[in-house]
């Protein structure tokens, strides 16, 4: 069965950085795109940037020139490079991929918390 687990997360200063990465485990045939949803209390969750397999990127206008997506396809990772956070970065994130396996589809993690204090 195919799981995404995130690491990375927690509390950081405005102005500081923070590293997400988020794991594809089980038997995968390949990974198409991959990316980064965020979801704050009382909105809508909200894609943050996303990768094809490729390496072209694609960033919500929020974080670019400040957030940098990358991914490992060796390691089935994709990564969040978030710098100078603002307070308003804070949401809990969601990595997704579009995996190719047994059970072909997209698949979300179980959320990592990212919380920037001002």
């Amino acid at each position: 069965q195919v799981q995404l687990v995130e690491s990375g997360g927690g509390l950081v200063q405005a102005g500081g950085s923070l590293r997400l990465s988020c794991r594809a485990t089980g038997i995968i045939h390949r990974i198409n795109d991959m990316g980064w949803y965020r979801q704050a209390p009382g909105k809508q969750r909200e894609l943050v940037a996303s990768i094809t397999s490729g390496g072209v990127t694609n960033y919500a206008d929020s974080v670019k020139d400040r957030f940098t997506i990358s991914r490992d396809n060796n390691k089935n990772t994709v990564y969040l490079q978030m710098n100078n956070l603002k307070p308003e970065d804070t949401a809990v994130y969601y990595c997704n991929a579009y995996v190719i396996s047994s059970v072909t589809g997209v698949y979300w993690g179980q959320g990592i918390q990212v919380t920037v204090s001002s």
